[in-house]
């Protein structure tokens, strides 16, 4: 029970986010969008360092000066696996006019909610991994440890609920409609973590390259995606501070709680 709830908290930060278009009158200024940008970067960084590959390399202790391997190994098939996505599915990017992926007759609101669709799979699956490594009895991973990455994703996906619904009110979608867009495009983050962990729970041998694989797949996103659209334009230096607050926020609960 406790798992299901701490696979459910990160989407919960993403409908609340959503939620902001019913109280903010206009879109996030651009500023403070850097600024959110680079915290959700921070967020994710650190996470797949601390909750990701520090475990996955301390679950590969016995192999001794190739404990590096499963970590290595994963990491780099989540990296492929998101550069797969990149190419296939056609999305849009808040600062682009030209989406990405294969030429399809969609809406500008749809791409845009497929590209936030695809920053949100990532953080399922490391969620989800990292219950399955703490139910499974690893010791390196921990429950506590699963919680406080389960409620520094929340943390993070409270801004970007808001980053993807607001810029909707601008197509002229009602705000009920964008609220609900918001909301469904967190519905990956469960999902993949449900999915996640019923593939790790039942192959825990394997489990330190399941946990590198999520690592990988939210590095590629910071660094393809939200570095970029942070550091993009003026006053590049908030999507930094942004950055900082983020990693040292995440840093802190998975070292005081795992």
């Amino acid at each position: 029970m406790n798992a299901v709830i701490g696979i459910i908290i990160p989407f919960l930060g993403t409908a609340a986010g959503a939620a902001g278009v019913f109280f903010l009158k206009n879109e996030i200024k651009p500023l403070i969008q850097k600024l959110l940008l680079g915290f959700a970067s921070g967020v994710m960084v650190a996470a797949s360092v601390w909750s990701l590959l520090i475990p996955a390399m301390d679950m590969s202790e016995h192999m001794e000066k190739l404990a590096f391997l499963p970590a290595a190994a994963g990491f780099l098939l989540g990296i492929v696996f998101l550069l797969l996505m990149d190419h296939f599915v056609p999305h849009l990017h808040l600062d682009q006019e030209e989406p990405e992926g294969p030429k399809k007759s969609l809406t500008r609101s749809t791409m845009l909610i497929l590209a936030v669709t695809m920053h949100n799979i990532p953080e399922g699956m490391a969620v989800g991994v990292v219950y399955a490594g703490a139910l499974g009895g690893s010791d390196s991973v921990s429950l506590a440890g699963a919680v406080a990455l389960s409620v520094g994703i929340a943390i993070q996906n409270f801004p970007e609920g808001a980053i993807i619904s607001m810029p909707l009110l601008g197509t002229g979608m009602k705000k009920s409609r964008a609220f609900l867009y918001g909301v469904l495009s967190g519905i990956v983050e469960p999902a993949g973590a449900f999915l996640m962990m019923f593939f790790a729970s039942g192959l825990l041998p394997f489990l330190p390259y399941f946990l590198a694989f999520a690592a990988g797949a939210m590095i590629y996103v910071v660094v393809e995606e939200l570095i970029p659209e942070a550091s993009h334009g003026s006053h590049s230096n908030l999507g930094t501070l942004g950055f900082a607050a983020g990693f040292v926020i995440m840093m802190i609960l998975d070292v005081a709680l795992g």
